[in-house]
């Protein structure tokens, strides 16, 4: 029970200090530019996409009804390659915009670096200076890590559901046909899809900041990182079914993003499971190699 109230002591200091530092202002602005940005980009290139095939279709003289059904095809389509063709989700994620689904993949490819951006110096920065010490002698080493980690996954769960928010706002005015019951559930689901992934990387940046004193040294490392499980996403994904470079892909969270969506349970279950897991991996490192630490 001490070692409880000792990392809901730490938790509840280390968010108010985030929160009265700035940062918080600094990342939310940050992570609202880029979103704005690839939303406004996505809902350019569709609209103009879709003037293209409109002026098109009525250039050959096809009927009124054309044009809708050439949209909902092109939809089907946009779907089907989001989605890998699983004919679940493409229904489940029908009502939702396209601009919704483009930008939630885009901002998802790029989460994990702005995880690192956020948290690279929770341990590094304590260890770098020695202030560390003057925790650790009121308080375990393990509760230290636990609260600094969950103060870091509280920030990130408001910014997200703030940023999210924005978007399916934005959506829902863009879209008369997208209706409030269906924006407020798809919202829920997409926010929680985000924080699931995002985590995983947050238990890694910790991992990151707790290997290294200095907090230059532990962003640079964890980019260095995200960047080796991108790549074993990638190789994996690219070779043939019976290459053996086809299991490294299993060992790289990002792999395990495509289900988060999923409407089966079974399969959001096992993508969710595979996050925890890779969270609590990372966690066990970041503390193996705090306690190691003299500090």
């Amino acid at each position: 029970m001490d070692g409880l109230k000792e990392t809901l002591v730490i938790w509840s200091a280390e968010l108010r200090r985030a929160l009265r530092s700035g940062r918080a202002v600094v990342l939310l602005g940050l992570y609202s530019m880029f979103s704005a940005l690839v939303l406004l980009v996505v809902g350019w290139i569709t609209r103009e996409i879709r003037n293209a095939v409109n002026q098109q279709l009525a250039n050959a003289g096809a009927d009124t009804d054309a044009p809708a059904r050439v949209a909902e095809e092109m939809r089907k389509g946009v779907l089907g390659f989001l989605s890998s063709n699983d004919t679940a989700m493409i229904e489940a994620l029908a009502q939702v915009p396209l601009e919704v689904l483009l930008v939630f993949k885009v901002t998802l490819f790029f989460l994990p670096a702005y995880v690192a951006l956020m948290g690279f110096d929770q341990i590094s920065g304590e260890v770098g200076p020695r202030s560390m010490r003057y925790l650790t002698v009121r308080a375990r080493r393990s509760s230290v890590l636990l609260g600094k980690f969950l103060s870091q996954a509280s920030l990130l769960v408001g910014l997200v559901l703030v940023i999210d928010l924005a978007i399916f706002v934005y959506a829902r005015i863009a879209n008369p046909d997208f209706g409030f019951a269906a924006m407020s559930l798809n919202l829920i689901k997409f926010w929680l899809a985000a924080i699931v992934f995002s985590l995983s990387y947050v238990a890694l940046t910790t991992l990151c900041s707790s290997l290294f004193r200095s907090p230059p040294v532990s962003l640079v490392f964890n980019f260095i990182v995200l960047f080796v499980f991108w790549l074993m996403d990638t190789v994996g994904r690219a070779v043939g079914e019976e290459s053996a470079l086809r299991g490294l892909r299993y060992l790289s969270p990002s792999h395990y993003a495509s289900d988060l969506l999923h409407p089966q349970l079974t399969q959001f279950g096992i993508s969710g499971a595979a996050y925890a897991g890779f969270a609590t991996i990372f966690l066990l490192g970041a503390y193996g190699a705090l306690r190691a630490r003299d500090l």
